[in-house]
């Protein structure tokens, strides 16, 4: 059993978050959870759900919900062991903050401590076009160690629905924290 933080931001693709922190738990992982005002208000409107009741589902000894602005929550501290970090879907904002190192939030703390104690760490940036800003922070970002990760879909498993797509994401999402999952096909298996 493993400890990762997983952040949301207000970038479209929180499917994508859900169905990690379903598998996180599922593989018998604690999470704690870190959700952006904007990216509370992108969940709900893109799952037709309400934030709350789609967390009211997840088991609370598994997700434990850390409240942005709370600096004193146990994983702002370096300290505080967790096994890796995944803000997904990452807006450009956040990713900006992040690789200029501005830790004005629950969230960018996190990803400060994590980048400083060199511990896993994954964005899952969704954008599209990229502007020459965006790619140079991720490069600054992924020169140090961290893992770019967009959700780009492959399509010689041949997807036959969306939970397919997100699948194969999440998948590699795990792949890069080290976890072993089926969730994808790989290539020559």
């Amino acid at each position: 059993m493993g400890k990762y933080i997983v952040g949301i931001t207000g970038a479209s693709g929180s499917i994508y978050a859900i169905r990690l922190i379903e598998e996180l738990v599922k593989l018998d992982n604690e999470v704690f959870l870190i959700i952006t005002e904007q990216g509370k208000k992108v969940v709900s409107y893109e799952l037709d759900k309400d934030t709350k009741s789609i967390l009211s589902n997840m088991p609370k000894e598994k997700v434990i919900i850390c409240d942005d602005n709370d600096f004193f929550s146990p994983v702002a501290s370096g300290s505080y062991k967790v096994d890796g970090m995944v803000i997904i879907p990452c807006s450009m904002g956040s990713l900006a903050k992040i690789s200029n190192g501005i830790s004005d939030s629950l969230l960018t703390r996190c990803a400060d401590v994590t980048i400083k104690e060199n511990r896993k760490f994954v964005l899952v940036p969704r954008e599209t076009p990229l502007s020459q800003i965006h790619l140079e922070n991720m490069l600054r970002l992924s020169k140090i160690g961290v893992s770019i990760v967009p959700p780009m879909p492959e399509f010689y498993s041949k997807p036959s629905n969306i939970d397919d797509i997100v699948n194969s994401t999440v998948g590699r999402i795990l792949d890069t924290l080290g976890i072993n999952n089926h969730l994808y096909m790989k290539w020559g298996l």
